[in-house]
């Protein structure tokens, strides 16, 4: 499966401190119909076995939407269930040695934050970088700030597609305009929402205002 980078324009990451009582299957629905363009699933807590039985819950659910499903660095579950591909970070595997267990025709992405790291992804295969983290983050606690101005050497420096993640907002993500990002991967500002589809939808809008001003 080839990464488009229009299905970039609004990474949706999902988390489960958000849940307040509803699924993450409607949850995620309700992101999807608000426009999220691509689902990342992220779980840094759940068993191996829970973890399998919803991954394929919200496969099944990005298949009916026609959204492509990665699997947050878990590459045994994104193998197994036969997801569109995975996402890892400079601690995990190694993009070069995922490619090898998923093959060549799933979707690789890779966290970086700086230039070097950002062309050896490029060079060992990944098809699009996360990079940030762009504004303070509460999400993450060891993400580590990425300056703008390192974005767009990022951006320029290499040819996949690079989307901006960390702490971006509906009110923040204009400040990304212009440093050469194709989209933005994002949590609390689409899970952490009173009315998730009205909230994504109001995000897509700035943020396609924001990759269109490049």
């Amino acid at each position: 499966m080839n990464c488009d980078k229009k299905d970039l324009l609004l990474y949706a990451v999902t988390d489960r401190y958000w849940l307040n009582g509803e699924t993450l299957y409607s949850q995620v629905e309700k992101a999807i119909k608000g426009g999220a363009t691509f689902v990342q699933l992220r779980e840094k807590n759940l068993d191996e076995s829970s973890f399998l039985e919803e991954a394929k819950e919200i496969q099944k659910l990005c298949k009916e939407y026609n959204v492509p499903f990665v699997i947050n660095d878990n590459v045994e579950i994104a193998k197994e269930i036969n997801a569109d591909g995975v996402h890892v970070g400079q601690s995990d595997m190694e993009a070069q040695n995922v490619r090898e267990i998923l093959g060549d025709d799933k979707i690789i992405g890779v966290s970086a934050q700086t230039v070097e790291q950002a062309l050896l992804a490029e060079k060992h295969g990944a098809d699009y970088l996360g990079v940030g983290a762009v504004f303070k983050t509460g999400s993450k606690d060891d993400a580590e700030e990425v300056s703008h101005d390192e974005l767009e050497r990022i951006c320029k420096a290499v040819s996949i597609p690079v989307i901006a993640i960390g702490g971006i907002t509906h009110d923040n993500v204009k400040e990304l305009a212009g440093r050469g990002i194709v989209g933005i991967a994002v949590i609390s500002a689409i899970f952490g929402q009173k009315d998730i589809e009205n909230a994504t939808k109001e995000l897509k809008a700035e943020t396609l205002k924001t990759v269109n001003n490049d």
